[in-house]
């Protein structure tokens, strides 16, 4: 089957997030399947370099207010490297921008935003017809994923001899929200802009184009496609989605074990799997306290955390549950950026905790390796959490996770079995869970059965893949 897989971010050239991560693993895990897989992306600057080596596959003439563009396939060095064949979609007016794939340096959206993910989403949606504009290649299912490639499927809907559309819902939050008036230059008719269509709340959604039109919706897992159906998960777009509920389904991401994996981990200093996990753990303990300036001693229970510094993902719970963690015994680690509130307030407890307490403001892949491999114990408090990947990283590590209960999160761990599970989403719930781990943590032989528990857990991304598969099947012999 050939399938078309567009996106805005695809790891490791751009990644702000876990879609950037699926965006890589999920598209090789297909490619060894058996399916001829293409990402679609745009050609930002970090991927020019691209360019000058790869292939020019088609020439695309202007269109309304799109610029005359290139579709340039990636140097073989890429594809024997990543798993699968990478398109550029190459037109610098709009994708050569300084900073990142949604903003600029000063952290304001791009100003042509939808200019820009709208050419990406028709150049998608003419790769699935006939008027596809590479010879002798049509996609057979077009997956698109999240906002940015959200009029995909409604550009596809209206085109000769089209494929299958598939929609992702990674993060529901994030909506690819526009003035109504930008529909013009888009090539949207009216009838798409009410209600029924693409207008909400008088502007034009993204992501709502993208349900409407698709003929498939997943998401990320099982639970979070049940609360997006309902307030507050839903963010206005719950009735869309009840609507459309025989079409949507919940796919739990896996992990890519071949980046992900203690066994094969080439970011910290001992490897290790199930059978020598204690000694393998011990040892990235040791290095972990030793790089972030932490007391070098074993028996303290050492916190990770690796995330973005927002109310989202409950980092607002962990600075209040620090002192919790500080009279315990223990120690904590944290990994990220994000809201300035929050970063001031962890590197005050930082600094009000030398050598208990290490926060690094950013983002640095190796840490972000040995914070799963040397911590003893994982945080993830989100207070909605669509799947989650650290938390999968923690199981297959070792490192069992304290989790709410929501979304992925609630999926993938299971209470006092492979990690600790907490509800409500307060900061009181959250430090009753570190008491119990703490509490765990003091048993070494319970701790081992956890540890264990969760090590055993089949992780990697052929579960998920084939479920996908099962998708794309049953659409493509509808859509024939």
């Amino acid at each position: 089957m050939k399938i078309l897989f567009v996106t805005p971010e695809c790891a490791p050239w751009v990644k702000t997030g876990g879609l950037g991560e699926v965006s890589a693993a999920l598209p090789k895990a297909l490619g060894e399947r058996g399916h001829d897989v293409k990402v679609l992306m745009p050609a930002y600057r970090s991927l020019r370099d691209q360019l000058d080596q790869g292939e020019l596959l088609a020439d695309i003439p202007a269109q309304g207010v799109w610029p005359a563009a290139r579709l340039v396939q990636a140097p073989p060095s890429v594809h024997q490297t990543a798993g699968f064949t990478l398109w550029l979609l190459d037109c610098p007016a709009l994708y050569d921008l300084a900073g990142g794939p949604y903003q600029d340096e000063s952290s304001q959206d791009h100003a042509t935003n939808a200019v820009r993910f709208g050419w990406l989403s028709q150049v998608a949606a003419r790769l699935g017809s006939t008027l596809t504009p590479v010879p002798g290649w049509q996609a057979d299912i077009v997956h698109c994923n999240d906002w940015p490639t959200g009029l995909a499927p409604a550009y596809l809907s209206r085109l000769p001899g089209r494929a299958a559309s598939v929609m992702t819902i990674h993060n529901l939050a994030f909506q690819g929200l526009f003035p109504l008036d930008e529909a013009a230059g888009l090539d949207l008719p009216d009838e798409w802009l009410s209600v029924s269509g693409l207008e909400y709340w008088s502007q034009l959604s993204f992501m709502k184009g993208g349900l409407q039109f698709a003929d498939a919706i997943t998401t990320v897992s099982p639970t979070y496609a049940r609360e997006i159906q309902e307030e507050p998960l839903g963010f206005g777009l719950q009735g869309v989605l009840r609507d459309h509920a025989d079409r949507l389904h919940g796919i739990l991401n896996g992990i890519d074990t071949a980046v992900w994996h203690p066994a094969v981990d080439t970011f910290i200093p001992q490897r290790y799997d199930a059978s020598t996990v204690q000694t393998g753990k011990r040892a990235n303990k040791a290095a972990l306290q030793m790089r972030c300036h932490l007391n070098p001693d074993p028996q303290a229970m050492l916190f990770g955390v690796v995330s973005r510094l927002t109310a989202q993902k409950g980092s607002d719970l962990i600075v209040q549950a620090v002192p919790e963690i500080i009279a315990q015994g223990g120690q904590l680690v944290m990994l990220g950026k994000g809201d300035a509130e929050l970063e001031s307030a962890l590197r005050s407890m930082a600094q009000q905790h030398p050598g208990r307490v290490h926060v690094s403001i950013g983002f640095d892949e190796g840490l972000a390796h040995l914070i799963e491999a040397g911590a003893d114990c994982f945080l993830m408090p989100s207070r909605f959490e669509p799947c989650g990947l650290n938390q999968l990283y923690s199981l297959v590590y070792g490192t069992p996770p304290i989790v709410h209960a929501t979304g992925g999160l609630a999926d993938s761990v299971v209470d006092e079995v492979t990690g600790f599970v907490f509800t409500p989403s307060t900061a009181e719930a959250l430090i009753a869970a570190i008491t119990r781990a703490l509490s765990r943590y003091r048993d070494p032989v319970a701790w081992g059965r956890l540890i264990q528990g969760g090590m055993a857990q089949s992780l990697d991304w052929s579960g998920s893949a084939e479920r996908y598969e099962s998708v794309y099947r049953n659409l493509h012999l509808r859509v024939i």
